[in-house]
């Protein structure tokens, strides 16, 4: 074969695989608009259910089209414009390798492996992706250009236009769906090319409402007129309780939850807590009918919501703010923003996880199977049905999850049975098999996910094998679902409440929550209301969050409607407290906090506008994180919202107003570091009428005392210690100072240095006033002898106080009945010898003993970071001592790892030496410099001329040396 024939044949080769290329793409490129249209079809279904739909209303040219016909023309076309521009939702929290693929494979695509795969390829593809998103050169050449990136924007600004116009032609035409899309839509904007109109939204939604009645939107009329939004309209609270009231009475669970939070907190009403569980029990009623309407075991929870607050160590950052010190150091959100701090991603933590999963680690593999199941790095306490954590979200991936699972029990169980109820035959399990590692904690991942169906076909027989095969091992998950499997009989011929009951007592004996809320159920349907509470309330304390708080609040609301008057009030605060959690829990359909949440961080300021309008609306319901989260905000960045309505030009008082309501709001939900943020405002005079200033410290001094007298916010009681010290808002006391100070170091040893320092000015200043001939001031060489400690004298008066605030009502006001740990208190009162500092002794017993607690419950399900990290720095440790690449340092260590360590005393003495070495050393660099640029300056003079040096020698003159020796 000639060369020109074969350069010929090789680009045709070349071309025929390009075709090839440029088909494979096109054809995964397809099913985008087929899920398109059925997006479409689903909004349709959805928002059009009373609209019918003519068989000519696709013609259209047609000329004599009817009026009807037409609005339902131009609705659809918008809806379709809509569905295409909403299709593809912003990934600002996930990285590409990371998200699940939804399209059909192509061609291409079978020949390369999978970014999400395992083995060297998948780890060398996810590599080569962060390169890309790293480099400037890739981004360069990868990303599109400026003038495409334009064009692209002004064709979806012109699509949002089409929408807008679209939707307003059809609402002029009479079409109410049209309507009410136009109004929602130009209050939440579902992009940045949509235009934010507030006026254009009420107008829409007022007219909607006035059309139809429609409860959906006389809520968000409700929210206009209870908070002025935009100025739209003035603030209104009977107009607003008007409308809540017409807007839950017609079934809309957001408007149930803000009437029964205004009904607690009396907004707009007087306070009624009976009116309260009315609405906050049909709140509750509504999310338990959708948790139920779901597989067996209910739809999957909402995973939680996140305070943001808490990312950043707290309101007041790490060490100051309660959310931070004690116990609370533990929570999800604190641990993963110090992980974040830290410049540890989710990526580089699931990457870590993969990269060990592929080395055969198995407890790698089991936890990465849990984070891929439950989509988020951190678990919810008490067991696979209490959900997950919304800080650590990543995509849920199912299969990636069933993958690691099967990797783990195919070690234990190879091979399953063409019929899974003879899984026990031989030959289906491995011999010698005494410790199955993670394999029936896998078993239970497994079996679950055919249960529900979840990225397996729902198969029952599947399950029950799996289940089996974990409770073989005596697994608390399998023993609960199969228990679960036997009571509802989901299998034929498998159904008996005996063998039920004996598999869930198992579980719930290894303190499984969701075990002990079906021994629970069981016995409130038969009406041992007394045995279910024992078991509820077991259920809450291991981390039940859903149905225990719904059969409790069933319960407490019975108790109350036929207990009498002195009672009834107890029962009704518990069972408002449970519904509201259990509202609040179940949004599956309305999660305004996550949406919030996701705009907050797309890091536009448009998304940042949305963000505090949803935490606005999630406010009026009454939540708290919500709440929180928009004070916060409000609180830490206000020149963010210089270029929004809220404050065009500067921070303004309004905006200070409302932060501080939202801070009061959530005081009132027992945020401690919220009660100390609104004393700050009052002290600062933030967002606080025009009243004298005495009177504004004397209010801060008493939020101040609220939240010191918690026992747990170490910088309110420093704050207390400051102004009895200056006498700011409360008389000037130096010992009540002192006594605060020290109440502060030792609720939290991180506020060692800033009372060490205060108590040193302290001193200082009470001996000033002391020469000075003041009276009562501290003494510097006694202990105070009025006082049996700082601490425990504050802690006496606030018992002191709490015992005695029932009997010091006046005119012979009824005395409530004790509380549950008073009565405890009370019964322990005479038991045993009594003397000085038993008291405090008791107190960090009873405190030790949570904390133990606390602890065994955070043992239970550890951090997967920190046990990742931990992995790591054993790994690297390891190999540092006994591995060629670094044998230098490990021979300097000399592998002395379990040498004592040295002490402290010593290396801080050695460090102050040093400190003072380097300072001497630093003085007498500085005087040669000065004496040598001394001589300079005068042989320079000297060389310019003679001076006048009067008794000093002349240069030449012997005695001139005399002089530089006396020098």
């Amino acid at each position: 074969m000639s060369p020109r024939k074969n350069a010929t044949s090789r680009r045709a080769t070349w071309l025929a695989f390009g075709l090839v290329a440029l088909a494979s793409f096109s054809a995964s490129a397809q099913p985008q608009t087929d899920g398109i249209e059925t997006t479409q079809l689903e909004l349709n279904s959805g928002v059009q259910q009373n609209v019918q739909v003519p068989n000519d209303a696709t013609v259209y040219l047609e000329p004599e089209l009817d009026q009807s016909a037409e609005a339902t023309r131009a609705y659809k076309s918008a809806l379709f414009t809509l569905s295409n521009l909403t299709a593809h939702p912003p990934s600002h929290t996930h990285n590409l390798f990371s998200q699940p693929t939804t399209t059909t494979p192509s061609l291409l695509s079978a020949f390369l492996p999978n970014p999400q795969g395992q083995g060297p390829l998948g780890s060398a593809i996810r590599i080569a992706l962060k390169l890309r998103q790293q480099f400037f050169l890739f981004r360069l050449f990868g990303g599109p250009s400026g003038s495409a990136a334009r064009r692209r924007d002004e064709e979806m600004r012109g699509k949002a236009i089409k929408v807008v116009d679209l939707l307003q032609h059809s609402a002029e035409l009479g079409n109410v769906d049209a309507l009410f899309t136009l109004g929602y839509i130009s209050l939440f904007p579902p992009s940045s090319h949509f235009p934010s109109d507030p006026k254009l939204a009420y107008d829409s939604l007022l007219h909607h409402a006035s059309l139809t009645g429609n409860a959906s939107s006389q809520a968000l009329l409700a929210f206009f007129h209870a908070t002025g939004y935009a100025d739209v309209v003035p603030i209104d609270q009977a107009q607003a309780l008007l409308y809540y009231t017409f807007a839950a009475q017609g079934g809309h669970k957001g408007a149930q939850m803000a009437m029964g939070y205004r009904y607690w907190s009396g907004i707009g009403t007087v306070e009624d807590c009976g009116r309260a569980v009315e609405w906050y029990e049909a709140a509750a009623d509504e999310a338990m009918s959708m948790f139920l309407s779901g597989p067996p075991g209910g739809q999957t929870l909402p995973q939680t919501a996140t305070r943001l607050s808490d990312l950043d160590g707290g309101v007041f950052g790490p060490g100051a703010s309660v959310a931070s010190t004690g116990l609370n150091i533990i929570k999800p959100a604190v641990k993963a923003g110090l992980a974040q701090s830290a410049g540890e991603t989710w990526d580089d933590v699931l990457e870590y996880y993969i990269f060990n999963a592929d080395r055969g680690e198995t407890d790698f593999a089991y936890k990465l199977g849990k984070i891929y199941y439950q989509g988020s790095i951190y678990s919810s306490a008490g067991g696979i049905g209490s959900g997950a954590e919304g800080v650590g979200r990543i995509p849920q991936d199912f299969q990636q999850a069933q993958f690691y699972f099967l990797q783990i029990t195919r070690q234990v169980w190879p091979r399953d049975p063409t019929n899974p109820l003879q899984h026990n035959a031989p030959g289906y399990k491995a011999e010698n098999v005494k410790q199955a590692g993670y394999a029936p904690k896998s078993a239970a991942y497994l079996g679950r996910m055919y249960l529900r169906g979840e990225g397996v076909k729902q198969d029952y027989a599947m399950a029950m094998m799996w289940f089996e095969r974990g409770a073989e091992f005596d697994d608390r998950e399998c023993h609960n679902l199969l228990g679960v499997m036997w009571r509802d009989g989901l299998v034929p011929g498998r159904q008996d409440m005996k063998v039920a009951l004996i598999h869930i007592s198992k579980a719930a004996g290894q303190e499984l929550a969701e075990a002990h809320v079906n021994l629970g159920k069981y016995n409130y349907h038969r009406g041992e209301f007394k045995l279910a509470i024992t078991y509820f309330e077991a259920a809450v304390r291991f981390g039940s969050t859903f149905e225990a708080h719904f059969y409790l609040a069933k319960i407490h609301t019975l108790n109350m409607r036929i207990a009498n008057q002195d009672f009834a009030g107890g029962f009704c605060a518990s069972a408002v407290s449970f519904f509201k959690l259990v509202a609040e829990r179940g949004v599956w359909d309305d999660d305004l906090l996550t949406d919030a949440e996701a705009a907050w961080y797309s890091g536009t300021e448009r998304g940042k506008e949305i963000a505090i309008l949803k935490w606005w609306v999630a406010a009026e319901r009454g939540s708290e994180m919500a709440q929180n989260n928009l004070a916060y905000v409000l609180d830490q960045d206000r020149s963010m919202l210089r270029l929004t309505r809220f404050a065009p030009i500067e921070a303004s008082n309004d905006t200070a107003l409302l932060a501080l309501t939202q801070w009061t709001r959530s005081a009132a939900q027992r945020n401690i570091d919220a009660l100390v943020k609104v004393g700050d405002y009052y002290y600062h005079g933030l967002g606080v009428p025009d009243e004298p200033e005495a009177l504004r410290w004397e209010k801060a001094a008493k939020y101040y005392q609220s939240a010191a007298d918690t026992s747990v916010s170490a910088l309110a009681m420093w704050n207390l210690g400051w102004m009895y010290e200056n006498g700011i808002g409360v008389p000037q006391d130096f010992h009540l100072a002192k006594r605060h100070y020290d109440m502060a170091v030792e609720t939290n040893s991180e506020a060692y240095l800033p009372v060490l320092l205060s108590l040193v000015k302290l001193y200082a200043r009470s001996l000033w006033y002391t020469l000075q001939g003041g009276k009562d001031g501290l003494n510097l060489w006694k202990y105070d002898a009025d006082k049996m400690s700082v601490a425990e004298r504050g802690r006496s008066k606030r018992e002191i106080d709490s015992g005695s605030k029932d009997t010091s009502q006046k005119d012979g006001g009824a005395q409530a009945a004790p509380h549950k740990e008073e009565r405890v208190v009370e019964e322990s009162e005479d038991d045993g010898k009594w003397y000085i500092g038993k008291a405090s002794e008791d107190f960090r017993r009873r405190r030790q003993g949570e904390a133990a607690r606390a602890a065994a419950a955070a043992d239970e399900e550890d951090d997967p970071v920190q046990w990742a990290r931990e992995r790591r720095n054993a790994d690297n440790e390891r190999n540092a001592d006994f591995g060629p690449e670094d044998y230098f340092e490990a021979a300097i260590r000399g592998g002395h790892q379990r040498e004592e360590e040295v002490d402290e005393l010593t290396e801080t003495l050695l460090l102050v030496a040093l400190c003072i070495l380097v300072a001497l050393l630093i003085y007498v660099r500085t005087r040669i410099v000065r004496r040598t640029r001394g001589q300079e300056q005068e042989q320079q003079q000297d060389q310019g001329g003679q001076r006048d040096l009067g008794v000093f020698p002349p240069p030449g003159d012997p005695a001139r040396q005399e002089w530089h020796i006396v020098h």
